[in-house]
């Protein structure tokens, strides 16, 4: 309706004369809006672009950019902009500026406005008389837009569909006027909310939408999603479409199952496409392979059914939200990347993007993108959720009770053993560097430690079992050496001294003699400006250790048995003990 008001208006006020009235330097212009990006202001200028002749668009540096109609010569410029303002057809804050105001011209695109003498305003009236034209002042007529009776406007209505209908009350709803159901009945508390909307936004309160009002106010509950670019995208490759907002991100390349559709605009926004085929076996793997990457946060709620799942990750940066329905052998779905705290426009695209996903033919090729970079870290080009700090530790008993270092719980929000279990301090001792952890659910420990009573030999063959590498080999390792000294570098009676070459991960893993009994507990090794020589490590001796489990109230078992295993059993006994700390953020 307004594009067509504003054609009638054109015709009045703006006509190109074939010889310019003003030269160059008397040039103004209406500047309309300005917007803080590239991507928003090309979206803005379209829109206006539909409504507006001699729309132009510049950039105004620091990264803004202006939309702007001109050239007209001052005393033009302030007419057409009283007029357009009292039409509501640019902004109230509306102003003219001048060439001197801008830099480079982005749309249309090719061309230099800012060289162009001012457009010639003849109003037709006028024109038949050249003297009243030249000394009376030229009024533009304003035109208001003419509104529908009650009755035209009841007429109206009835041409809806049900959807449209529904449309209405959810956006009455969405502006605080309506609380009813959304059934697309116009029924009295209906008709209310309409009259309240009205009310506020100045129009009479008959209780029955016009046209013009209907388009007011999906206009108003639309204009969250102005900028996003929506539009309709068709995959023939993963046999998928959806409307996505194609302004904040573009396809950058296939990985099956997924197409990645990454972000290109000011919001930090993803889009994956999900095709593979598959059965419900497949569906349930790929729903856990899913929760194990960074773009899905750990938290938030998720439902896994034989033939579709949901998974929604809510984090302090992002929210993502995945849906996939198993049909046909086929598996198709999509996921959506969000900034957290922008709730409103996240759940609206999310509402588009539910309401357009349509499966067509076809299904994504596993041989699409195999020439794409992988790495142990990455699943179809998607970075596993890593722990902030990883380290080794052991069993202590039969409920699941584990030793470790005192590090690697500093500051965790979540402590995992094994990866797949949630475990609490128990107990603590800093100056030690050593902490007790208890499992959140109860395990069973293929084995537990026997701590060694009997005095050890020096130089006697020990070795201490890890996640040298931080669990990317998947198992402990068992590295061999010697014990050197029963106490530390100046004399430390709580610690021994051992000729082992360890790597950070083993941290925390049990010391144990050619028996598989624990001598201790190897310690990370000196930070700062300490440094050890290669093959230099220490363990907290049993003595402390066992102190910490007896405060916590648990009775370690305990050996004086002095024997000799094959290097095989020995690496089965301290493998079935040992486990994967890990701290994540």
């Amino acid at each position: 309706m307004m594009t067509r008001f504003f054609s009638v208006i054109l015709c009045v006020i703006v006509m190109a004369a074939p010889a310019a009235r003003a030269q160059q330097g008397d040039a103004v212009w209406v500047q309309i809006e300005a917007q803080p990006s590239l991507s928003s202001a090309n979206d803005r200028i379209r829109d206006y672009s539909t409504q507006l002749d001699d729309v132009h668009g510049f950039s105004l540096g620091a990264g803004w950019y202006a939309i702007a109609l001109g050239p007209y010569a001052p005393e033009d410029a302030d007419r057409i902009l009283r007029s357009l303002r009292a039409q509501g057809l640019i902004p109230r804050d509306s102003y003219v500026a001048r060439s001197s105001d801008y830099q480079q011209q982005f749309w249309p695109i090719g061309t230099n406005a800012l060289d162009r003498p001012a457009l010639e305003i003849v109003d037709p009236i006028l024109s038949q008389n050249t003297s009243l034209a030249q000394d009376t002042p030229i009024e533009i007529p304003l035109i208001e837009p003419a509104d529908e009776t009650p009755a035209e406007a009841r007429a109206s209505e009835s041409l809806l569909s049900r959807d449209e209908r529904a449309a209405l009350q959810e956006a009455l709803r969405w502006a605080g006027f309506y609380a009813g159901p959304i059934d697309a009945a116009f029924g009295r508390g209906t008709r209310a909310s309409m009259a309240d909307w009205q009310a506020a936004n100045g129009h009479d309160e008959t209780g029955i939408l016009t046209t013009l009002q209907r388009a007011e106010l999906l206009g108003q509950y639309n204009a969250v999603l102005d900028g996003l670019g929506l539009q309709i995208v068709r995959d023939e490759a993963a046999g998928i479409e959806i409307e996505m907002p194609t302004a904040l991100v573009a396809f950058e390349r296939y990985e099956p199952p997924f197409v990645h559709y990454n972000a290109q605009g000011d919001i930090d926004a993803r889009v994956l496409l999900i095709s593979q085929t598959g059965t419900d076996a497949t569906l349930a793997g790929l729903y856990d392979i899913m929760q194990t990457l960074e773009i899905v946060p750990e938290t938030g709620p998720r439902t896994l059914e034989s033939d579709a799942f949901t998974l929604i990750g809510e984090g302090a940066l992002t929210i993502s939200h995945t849906q996939a329905w198993l049909k046909d052998g086929e598996i198709k779905g999509f996921t959506l990347v969000w900034p957290a705290g922008d709730e409103e426009r996240r759940t609206r695209l999310l509402g588009r993007m539910q309401e357009s996903f349509t499966r067509i033919d076809g299904v994504l090729d596993p041989a699409e993108g195999s020439d794409a970079m992988q790495g142990i870290d990455l699943v179809s080009g998607l970075e596993i959720r890593k722990p902030r700090l990883n380290r080794s530790g052991f069993y202590v008993d039969r409920t699941g009770a584990v030793l470790t270092t005192a590090d690697v719980v500093d500051g965790c929000r979540r402590i995992t053993i094994d990866e797949d279990h949630e475990a609490e301090v128990a107990r603590r001792d800093d100056s030690l560097g050593i902490a007790l952890l208890r499992p959140l659910d109860r395990l069973a420990p293929m084995a537990v430690a026997a701590f060694q009573q009997a005095i050890p030999r020096l130089r006697s063959d020990v070795a201490v079992a890890g996640y040298s590498y931080g669990g990317v080999l998947g198992a402990p390792t068992l590295t061999f050496g010697q014990l050197e000294e029963l106490q530390g570098l100046n004399g430390e009676d709580k610690i021994k001294r051992l000729s082992l070459h360890a790597l950070e991960g083993d941290a925390g893993g049990p010391v144990v003699d050619a028996g598989g009994a624990v001598l201790g507990m190897l310690m990370p090794q000196g930070s700062g400006d300490r440094r050890l020589p290669d093959g230099v490590s220490f363990a907290a001796n049993n003595t402390v250790l066992k102190q910490l489990l007896q405060d916590a109230g648990i009775t370690p078992s305990a050996t004086s048995e002095i024997g000799q295993m094959a290097p095989e059993a020995l690496t089965d006994r301290a493998a079935g003990m040992t486990v994967l700390v890990s701290c994540w953020d």
